[in-house]
């Protein structure tokens, strides 16, 4: 641009872009997204961006990090156009989302001690025997080497055995098929998911919630590897709730500058005298 437009506290599309770390396209890929500002423009059609300009663009890239570039484009929108109950209302929407996530972190974890504590070693005891084939059966709850039936797992946590069945369907346990009578056996992961699938559920938590979070349990390989990335869960829940604050802080700064001056005005009691 031939002509230097920083003067008068206007800023070029280049200034903007340079104070913030972005290219000119960026900038007006933001404008155009409502994002900033409509700018203003030069007899020769250039954009003229001023310090508001500059201020709305700092604030929307400090909500990024707490709420999503997404959220955060809606909320710069919201504000831009007059609305700022609905960018309240999108602001609450992911302080809310956050409550939940560190609600779900710590019912892990609780179900994760829970879990520890009735998986300890116990003394060995003989083991049980296999069926002959087409011997009777006593239900299904038949225990065998590497394994145990539907009926025992189902007795060892209080439930029935038609919940483990409804478990299966939705993926949060996998048993296999004993060869010689067909029923299910449920090996050491097969127990140590329906445990923590029976912690979850008292906790309220519903079937395809639980699934994704088996999942990783299944992906650590076990639940000792799975405390790094709870802590690492922890870790990222802080910084973004941090980050929230941040956020807010560039936000109320920027909405000082882009509302009228009387919307900022404490009202008066209509009954009291006017201060002199």
């Amino acid at each position: 641009m031939a002509q230097n437009l920083q003067n008068g506290g206007q800023l070029r599309p280049i200034d903007l872009a340079r104070g913030h770390g972005l290219s000119t396209q960026a900038v007006r890929n933001y404008e155009e997204d409502g994002i900033l500002p409509a700018a203003a423009r030069t007899p020769h059609g250039y954009r003229t961006y001023t310090p508001q300009h500059a201020r709305a663009l700092g604030a929307f890239l400090a909500l990024v990090p707490g709420h999503g570039h997404r959220t955060a484009t809606s909320i710069m929108r919201a504000v831009n156009e007059g609305a700022a109950d609905e960018a309240f209302r999108l602001i609450d929407e992911s302080h809310a989302q956050l409550l939940d996530d560190r609600r779900t972190l710590q019912a892990v974890e609780s179900a994760l001690r829970d879990l520890a504590r009735t998986t300890a070693p116990e003394p060995t005891a003989p083991e049980p025997t296999a069926p002959e084939p087409g011997a009777a059966v006593s239900g299904a709850a038949v225990s065998r080497p590497g394994g145990t039936f539907i009926g025992p797992l189902a007795a060892e946590l209080g439930i029935r055995p038609a919940t483990l069945r409804k478990w299966e369907r939705a993926g949060l346990v996998r048993p296999r098929r004993d060869p010689l009578t067909g029923y299910r056996v449920y090996d050491e992961a097969d127990v140590r998911d329906a445990r923590l699938a029976h912690q979850l559920r008292r906790g309220g938590y519903l079937l395809e919630r639980i699934a994704p979070l088996l999942a990783q349990v299944r992906a650590a390989g076990g639940l000792e590897p799975l405390e790094a990335a709870l802590r690492d869960w922890r870790g990222r829940l802080s910084a973004r709730g941090r980050a929230m604050l941040t956020g807010a802080a560039e936000l109320e700064a920027y909405l000082r500058e882009h509302e009228p001056e009387h919307e900022h005005e404490p009202e008066r009691d209509p009954g009291r005298a006017p201060e002199r």
